[in-house]
């Protein structure tokens, strides 16, 4: 309307005196609307509803046009491939990510890093942990048996991988070998056995995909406990699996109170078990804040 009036304006006046000045407060007025309409636009509604019913739990309604939006995260080309908001905690090259700590006083990680782009326990030098501490985590992890194969049960390619330096998903060459159910590939050790047993032979690449949800608690009391779900080489052999306590051999597992956020760590067992493709997310829950 107001760019209608301004051109007309500009088509009747003819005083030569006059014209330069209106012309200069035609496009002045000109650029204004169009700042407005922009603005106007820029502040559109997001679509959706807020005359609706509040969601069970929650302080949204259904469809609410103001709920955040998930903020957009870059996946791997690849499957297996670290997505962009991921903490990249093996690269291929070095394990400056990682320490280990003999006696209480934390030195570099003395694991064997291979120039094809994976590392290897180096039997009897102690676990491998983070330098970080994380709780909540979706964690992708690939590992491999040696294809020299020695010993049977337990004491054939044992590993582990203990989430909050405590919580072992079993690492284990379960290939064509037996051992108790709760301490095969794939185990929440001493805990519960996996779904099925999706192993691949010594020699070939794993992989575990883990949602872990860290315990709570309240002083010394537990809230609740920690949950985990576990994809082994794309099947699914734990479903939201709640954790007993911290791994132990031979006994029950309980609880003891810990912090919200401790190392990752990869078990030394005595055996060359090699490691590759190292990264996890922090699960920080919905409706965070846009970026």
């Amino acid at each position: 309307m107001l760019y209608s009036i301004a051109m007309n304006f500009r088509h009747t006046i003819c005083f030569p005196s006059a014209r330069l000045c209106l012309d200069v407060c035609l496009d002045v007025c000109l650029a204004l609307c169009l700042a407005a309409t922009l603005l106007a636009q820029s502040k559109k509604a997001s679509p959706g509803y807020t005359d609706t019913p509040i969601l069970p739990g929650q302080r949204w309604h259904v469809h609410d046009s103001n709920r955040p939006h998930p903020n957009p995260v870059t996946p791997g080309k690849i499957l297996g491939e670290a997505p962009s908001d991921a903490i990249v905690l093996f690269d291929g090259h070095d394990l400056s990510r990682w320490m280990q700590n003999p006696g209480g006083k934390p030195v570099d990680a003395r694991w064997k890093v291979v120039e094809n782009g994976y590392f290897e326990c180096v039997p009897r030098s102690g676990d491998l942990l983070t330098r970080d501490k994380f709780g909540d985590v979706q964690l992708h992890i690939e590992w491999s048996e040696p294809t020299d194969v020695k010993g049977t049960s337990q004491e054939r390619g044992n590993s582990g991988v203990l989430l909050m330096d405590r919580y072992e998903i079993q690492v284990l060459d379960s290939y064509n070998d037996l051992t108790y159910a709760d301490g095969q590939a794939g185990a929440l050790y001493g805990q519960w056995p996996p779904l099925v047993n999706p192993i691949r032979k010594p020699g070939e690449w794993q992989a575990y995909d883990i949602v872990f949800e860290a315990p709570k608690f309240d002083g010394e009391k537990l809230v609740r406990p920690a949950f985990a779900t576990v994809f082994f080489n794309g099947v699914l052999v734990h479903h939201r699996k709640e954790i007993l306590g911290t791994m132990v051999h031979r006994q029950v597992a309980r609880y003891t109170p810990h912090g919200a956020e401790e190392p990752l760590a990869l078990q030394d067992h005595g055996n060359p078990v090699r490691y590759r493709n190292v990264w996890l997310r922090r699960l920080n829950g919905y409706d965070q804040p846009e970026r």
